[in-house]
């Protein structure tokens, strides 16, 4: 009886000892996060030095890998990868391919023609145009439906952009990418909570960027981890030469290029 009551003693101080840990654990944990919470200046310093970097690089030859996550209609969360290049020469000429597991696709950008080019399909369609890259992604995001979040970065005015509606910016600490050191850093929009990571050092390339749609179900996210990122890109990196097996079609008639295989439920991840 008696080591019976030692026991249930020693269960009912535990369990008394409970709050105070969770509590101790709680107040640490906001000591922690607390000056993370209030570097917001510091964030925006080290994402400012990253944008002033990357758009004082005339050319970029950049090889990336990419998540999409869709939530079905029975909230089943399914990611879907693809890996890709950009070649970039300011300001006038770009070159993107992306390949998935359901499209091999090719943007290509001289300058004064755009070709879109459907390797599975095997056909291209091609419209005369002129303007900066810039110009180019607003116009593929607006009247064509090609919505590419990573893009954001390959903009001169990247750091405008980025930080539109931000409403809390904060420097998480330090990460690893690929063996290579970076600052790490969060922001929050309404809609959307985004997460960068900025290499140390002379050249701060964005390693790793990653955008979470808040205001759907599940909260999907769209992930880019840069791989390598060089700064030389071939003459004749822009001119578009198509398979001789290939078709030419109007641009209405392409077919779907988007990343996500038709059906699948689109879950934003845009920010």
């Amino acid at each position: 009886m008696k080591e019976t009551q030692e026991t249930a003693i020693k269960s009912i101080d535990a369990a008394a000892r409970w709050p105070v840990l969770v509590g101790t654990l709680l107040t640490m944990s906001v000591s922690l996060l607390s000056p993370a919470s209030a570097q917001s200046d510091d964030a925006e310093k080290i994402l400012k030095g990253m944008a002033d970097y990357v758009a004082g690089q005339k050319a970029l030859n950049v090889t990336y890998d990419s998540d999409v996550e869709v939530i079905t209609s029975n909230l089943q969360k399914i990611q879907f990868t693809s890996s890709g290049q950009v070649q970039l020469s300011r300001p006038d000429k770009l070159r993107v391919r992306r390949t998935g597991g359901y499209r091999d696709v090719e943007i290509v950008f001289d300058g004064k023609m755009l070709t879109v080019n459907n390797k599975d399909d095997k056909d291209y369609a091609q419209i005369e145009t002129t303007g900066t890259t810039e110009e180019l992604i607003d116009v593929l995001r607006e009247k064509h439906g090609v919505v590419a979040p990573g893009a954001d970065l390959l903009l001169t005015n990247v750091f405008n952009v980025m930080m539109a509606d931000v409403v809390d910016a904060a420097v998480i600490g330090k990460g690893v990418i690929d063996g290579v050191e970076c600052d790490h850093l969060a922001f929050r929009n309404v809609d959307t909570d985004w997460q960068i990571w900025i290499e140390t050092g002379a050249k701060p390339i964005p390693r790793k960027y990653i955008i979470t749609s808040k205001g759907v179900a599940e909260a999907p996210q769209y992930t880019l981890r840069i791989k390598d990122w060089k700064t030389d890109v071939a003459a004749d990196a822009f001119a578009f030469k198509p398979d001789s097996t290939s078709k030419k079609i109007t641009l209405g008639e392409l077919g779907d290029i988007d990343e996500v295989p038709h059906g699948a439920a689109k879950a934003g991840a845009r920010k």
